[in-house]
């Protein structure tokens, strides 16, 4: 079988490499390179630690390694999406359309048809259920990226590996360890790829600018203080509003007045809602309603967490509406609730919340 692996440089990926060693493959290593487009090239999001390390692996285990660069495509799916989701006052999740349309939709184009299976270092699983592959969770519930995953085609998943995603973090940090491989004590990356070391409000000021605008309280409509932009802010937002007698947290944004909306308290009920409207669902494996034509139970995220609430989506025409059986907060335009079944091991898919 011939497998293509995804490797960063970080310790997740570089156990893949290891584990598919051991199971007798002998996986081609592929970098790709990704970065946010500037005024003087390119930013790498990936650095030159991030290509030695992966040279260290390749060379470690005996693999052929190609460096490839997917940077023009990466500002056209993801940084693009990014930046119009929030001038048009969204939430974006850059992550999950890394994940659909670059790792695995213009890799699988260009490099990938000659590959029986892309092997990567997510913490997700597969099940065969119903003669179909299926997306589902990881054995670490801290870790599990199977929302970042839930745009991915069915056609995708089938090709998928994902060797990692049966074991705890600590138990690959275990493995790396033991194999002396260079990114056992590596921290694992945080934040949006493509920003790299810069400030994300820096890469929304050098794209959308500054235009300041009145915070004002939702429920007395006290000015309370100036923003430099509702495209700095988010909907559940605490920190970064400068206001003092907090907390404060963000509640609505008004795009045409440049205003933003916040209440006070650790608890405001307006911060809550339980009815979370989606624009259109995608489903990876099967479209649910060919079983369901009313309601299903099932359990959701609206942003990465290990914690699943459950409740109840339905249909109506091309509308899609989760009724939670929990308060939920935070709930925000552009942002993707997750669905995965009542035992929340099968993740069906996810829609953009209107």
């Amino acid at each position: 079988m011939e497998i293509a692996a995804l490797v960063s440089g970080g310790v997740d990926s570089s156990v893949v490499v290891h584990l598919l060693k051991e199971a007798g493959y002998d996986p081609t290593i592929f970098y790709i390179r990704i970065g946010m487009e500037d005024k003087d090239g390119y930013i790498d999001c990936p650095s030159e630690e991030d290509i030695e390390m992966t040279t260290f692996i390749a060379k470690k285990y005996g693999c052929r390694m190609e460096i490839v660069s997917l940077h023009e495509e990466y500002w056209e799916k993801v940084v693009s999406y990014t930046i119009e989701s929030v001038k048009r006052g969204l939430t974006p999740n850059p992550d999950m359309m890394c994940n659909r349309y670059i790792k695995f939709g213009c890799f699988e184009d260009k490099w990938g048809k000659d590959f029986d299976k892309i092997a990567t270092g997510h913490y997700a699983t597969t099940t065969e259920f119903n003669g179909k592959t299926w997306l589902s969770t990881a054995k670490d519930p801290v870790k599990d990226q199977t929302d970042f995953l839930a745009q991915i085609t069915n056609l995708q998943i089938s090709k998928l590996m994902f060797p990692i995603g049966h074991l705890m973090k600590d138990e690959v940090r275990v493995i790396a360890a033991e194999q002396k491989l260079p990114s056992a004590k590596r921290k694992d990356s945080q934040g949006i790829c493509f920003l790299g070391k810069i400030n994300y409000n820096d890469f929304i000021e050098r794209y959308l600018g500054c235009h300041e605008g009145k915070i004002v309280e939702l429920e007395t409509g006290k000015v309370l203080g100036r923003h430099n932009g509702y495209w700095f802010h988010t909907i559940g937002q605490r920190k970064g509003l400068g206001l003092s007698g907090g907390p404060w947290f963000v509640i609505q944004k008004d795009i045409k007045k440049n205003i933003v909306y916040v209440s006070n308290g650790y608890d405001p009920e307006t911060q809550y809602g339980k009815t979370i409207n989606l624009q259109g669902f995608h489903f990876i494996s099967e479209d649910i309603w060919g079983v369901f034509d009313d309601t299903k139970e099932v359990t959701f995220k609206i942003r990465h967490t290990p914690e699943f609430t459950h409740g109840y989506i339905r249909r109506t025409g091309d509308m899609y509406t989760i009724l939670s059986d929990e308060k939920i907060q935070g709930i925000a335009p552009g942002q993707f609730a997750v669905v995965y079944d009542q035992d929340h091991h099968l993740c069906y898919g996810s829609g953009m919340i209107i």
